[in-house]
């Protein structure tokens, strides 16, 4: 097993501290007079071993203490050195700091309990106040780089949590803002296709016919219907666009559609859907006087432009029907529409109509169904009419 490389700051703490040990020691600084071992360099050998320990200190933290430990018990059996003495409470306190979490909570407890232990036994024995004074210097030694570390522990822990909340703050704050981008694109995407794609879808009708039929009255039709939906279409554009750059809010929106206006809608329909022999019935069953939550009022009307532009496109000759009610807390439309061969000219469908009326539904909280019944295409749509429904 490869020990880890010490780190340059404890290689520098190590020389400083051992170059510091031996002035010390060469002008004869000691800490006590008293020693059991009388030759002077014994001093020399736990100042040593400490420094060692110290170039470990952040890579074998439990390892550098438990060595550091025997060295200040052998150094008081020496005339001792300060050097040693400081470099064990260094040690002590890089024990708390870079040692394992368990290791960080005991120390403080052992060193305190080492701490009282030292000053009961020495007051049972010497009987005496230097007693305590010893007690107060093993727990300056000891107890208090412990204490120490496991402060600056603390609130280097709380630093790193805090700097990881803020990084899952942003992190979650990124995904939300990617998240609302992609909804407001979604949303663009449903109101640039349900404005323009039934005006689009009609002039594409009317020029194929015009170009296919060499009749003065059909071509004069088919132009004017080009025109209506021409303008229809570049004032719906205009209508988008001044709501996208109206940031400020210092201008007036232009009005949401709204069923009411779906007598209005029907005609367009009729007038584009003449030359493929359509007809288009509206019933509306809802009761007079009631209301219903903008959002849900613009997401029925949308799913009624979007079933007669897909009619106008794609429906045989026949009649289309829409029906419109309300009962209780449900708002219910249901659009039927001839399907089958149809003869004339046509236009390409991609699907995304039918995409754009399920996914304003169900962010309402609604129920969407488009599929074919024989020979009539059925799409149903039952939206919440109270006030709980989302956006569309």
């Amino acid at each position: 097993m490869t020990l880890p490389r010490p780190h340059r700051i404890d290689l520098s703490i190590a020389a400083v501290g051992l170059v510091g040990g031996l002035v010390l020691w060469s002008f004869g600084l000691y800490v006590t007079g008293d020693h059991l071992v009388g030759q002077r360099w014994a001093a020399l050998v736990p100042l040593a071993v400490m420094s060692a320990t110290e170039a470990v200190r952040r890579t074998a933290p439990r390892t550098a203490l438990i060595v550091a430990t025997l060295a200040i018990v052998a150094d008081q059996f020496t005339n001792g050195n300060l050097a040693t003495v400081l470099m064990f409470t260094d040690v002590v306190y890089a024990a708390v700091v870079y040692g394992p979490p368990a290791s960080a909570r005991r120390i403080p407890y052992l060193t305190g309990l080492i701490t009282v232990a030292i000053t009961v036994v020495l007051l049972i024995w010497w009987q005496n106040a230097i007693a305590l004074l010893v007690g107060v210097i093993t727990g300056m030694i000891s107890f208090l780089p412990a204490i120490t570390g496991a402060i600056v522990r603390n609130h280097r822990e709380a630093a790193d949590a805090a700097r990881l909340r803020a990084e899952q703050t942003a992190l979650l704050a990124e995904m939300d803002r990617a998240q609302a981008v992609v909804a407001e694109r979604a949303r663009m995407a449903r109101e640039l296709h349900d404005m323009v794609a039934n005006h689009l879808s009609a002039i594409a009708i009317h020029s194929t016919a015009a170009l296919s039929l060499d009749e003065p009255a059909t071509t004069r039709q088919a132009l004017t219907v080009i025109r209506e939906n021409s303008v229809a279409g570049l004032a719906e554009m205009r209508r988008l666009i001044g709501l996208l750059r109206d940031s400020g809010g210092e201008s007036e929106p232009g009005a949401v559609p709204s069923l009411d206006a779906l007598d209005s809608l029907l005609a367009r329909a009729r007038a584009n859907g003449s030359a493929g022999g359509l007809e288009f019935v509206l019933e509306d069953t809802r009761p007079p006087g009631g209301s219903l939550p903008a959002p849900v009022e613009l997401a029925a009307y949308r799913i009624v432009q979007e079933s007669l532009t897909n009619a106008v496109k794609h429906a045989s000759p026949g009649t289309v029907r829409v029906r419109v009610g309300r009962s209780g807390g449900v708002l219910t439309v249901a659009v039927d529409s001839p399907y089958g061969q149809r003869p004339g000219p046509g236009a390409p469908g991609t699907g995304s109509g039918l995409v754009g009326m399920r996914e304003r539904t169900e962010l309402l909280g609604g129920e969407f169904r488009a599929a074919a019944s024989g020979t009539v295409w059925q799409v149903r749509a039952v939206l919440p009419a109270e006030e709980r429904a989302g956006n569309a």
